[in-house]
């Protein structure tokens, strides 16, 4: 980490550091890294002690001073410590602090994205845009939240130009202390959705947590929304900065600087459109499944021409972007094409994703079997959930896929609704243990099959049962 000590860092954060007697604790000696897994505390490292649900990262601190940790960030006393540790009240917070100091130390510019739905695809195709000219540095995997945030921060190099960050959610004031640690130079919102309706109450909530990310923008900053959502369309001004608009033309074509044309979806190939930006326009083939997909792309191409790229370079990036595990991810079997969305759901993906699968259907070369859909539950969606899973499963057979299989408790709406719809092709499982035992049975081969749920229903579990069983080859799959 570029110019961080362990002096430096206990000013960062507020700690007191304690230096052992004699010459070879290097209180004054760049670091390496700072980490919270003790296996990854080598030489050099700084390991932050973090008390979980289950294990407490104290109990560690021996064994990371064996590994060659040049310190350690403790709650508590560690008078017999092998080397240089800071004493602060929480290691949490004090990593939050640090964050901050380095992103503010380092100085690039950040792009911070956020949304109900669409984050981590918004960011990856943001990344894969800016790659064409800068070094950039993204956030891996869900590292999105309070924790996962500074963690990603501190994976920065002198060699990195420009970050562009994940931001998530689930209550009022997160993204607020989120904004605070990122300061960011851009920032992104891809939707207000049904998403922490349990906390956040309803959409206009989720529109007032989401926005906090402006609270630390810089005052010559740059904002890029979503024209086509009616909750962000109501962002015209945040301190002198005007919103930048993407989006498909509808009735508020005026607000939309960034928008698709001749939209042709490919099928599980993803689909084609032109794009038209302020400087120019261009066609392009976005090689991810979904017409929100399309949205995406637009939101990159806000961002690269803020930062300088040429039409070619935004096109290369969207036309090279990868898919993100768990996220529309298409699997080959022996038997079956499997959509695995499985990562995490709410009401406005189920959907999309749906749309995905309708679309997989028509597409030229596609699989001559039927379109099923294994849907699960969806949390944290407030006293409404019940009438979201409904809604989802009107939609599904509004869709005219062949098969909707719902598993868990809440999902229960979900499969009362298609029938309800006069859907034909549509049971319910109460656990994905017994929907496994009767898999065979209900799919046959040359099926196309969507996955998805919220993340604690474990619908991995089905993804990897149909994968070994089947015969298995990923297309197009990759880190993002």
């Amino acid at each position: 980490m570029q110019g961080m000590t362990p002096r430096r860092i206990a000013d960062a954060c507020g700690g007191i550091l304690h230096v052992p007697d004699g010459p070879a604790y290097p209180a004054d000696e760049e670091i390496s890294s700072i980490v919270t897994d003790s296996r990854k505390a080598g030489p050099g490292s700084v390991f932050a002690a973090i008390v979980g649900e289950r294990v407490d990262g104290h109990s560690f601190i021996p064994q990371v001073f064996s590994q060659g940790a040049a310190c350690v960030i403790t709650e508590k006393e560690l008078p017999d410590a092998a080397g240089c540790w800071i004493k602060v009240n929480s290691t949490l917070t004090a990593l939050k602090g640090i964050a901050e100091y380095y992103r503010c130390y380092l100085g690039i510019p950040v792009v911070g994205v956020t949304g109900s739905v669409g984050k981590t695809s918004t960011k990856e195709m943001i990344a894969a845009v800016l790659a064409q000219k800068y070094c950039v540095h993204k956030t891996k995997g869900n590292f999105n939240n309070e924790l996962g945030l500074p963690l990603t921060i501190f994976d920065l190099t002198q060699e990195h130009e420009i970050a562009v960050l994940e931001m998530g959610i689930s209550d009022f004031g997160e993204m607020h202390r989120l904004a605070q640690i990122a300061r960011p130079d851009t920032c992104v919102i891809t939707n207000i959705g049904q998403c922490h309706l349990e906390f956040l109450g309803d959409r206009d909530g989720v529109l007032r947590a989401k926005t906090e990310i402006f609270d630390f923008l810089k005052e010559d900053g740059h904002i890029v929304l979503n024209g086509n959502d009616d909750k962000l369309r109501t962002v015209r001004n945040v301190g002198g900065i005007l919103p930048v608009f993407y989006g498909i033309p509808e009735k508020e074509a005026d607000l939309i600087s960034f928008f698709a044309t001749d939209i042709r979806p490919l099928g599980l190939r993803g689909s084609s459109c032109t794009i038209h930006t302020p400087g120019g326009s261009f066609e392009v083939t976005i090689p991810i499944p979904g017409r929100h997909m399309v949205m995406n792309a637009l939101a990159a191409a806000a961002v690269g021409e803020h930062y300088g790229l040429s039409l070619q370079q935004i096109r290369s990036g969207i036309e090279g972007v990868e898919r993100v595990g768990g996220r529309l991810n298409i699997v080959e079997t022996d038997r079956y094409t499997l959509i695995d969305d499985c990562y995490n759901a709410n009401p406005m993906s189920m959907k999309a994703s749906l749309d995905v699968l309708a679309d997989a259907g028509s597409a030229e070369g596609a699989r001559k079997g039927r379109l099923v859909a294994v849907l699960g539950d969806m949390f944290e969606l407030g006293p409404d959930e019940l009438a979201m899973h409904a809604g989802v499963g009107a939609h599904a057979a509004a869709c005219g896929i062949d098969l909707l299989v719902t598993i868990g408790e809440r999902s229960r709406s979900m499969y009362e609704a298609a029938a309800g719809e006069g859907m034909q092709g549509v049971c319910h499982f109460d656990t994905v243990d017994q929907f496994l035992e009767q898999a065979d049975g209900l799919m046959t081969e040359g099926d196309t099959v969507l996955i998805k749920a919220s993340h604690a229903m474990k619908f991995e579990e089905i993804v990897k049962r149909l994968r070994t069983e089947n015969g298995v080859q990923d297309l197009q799959a990759g880190p993002a």
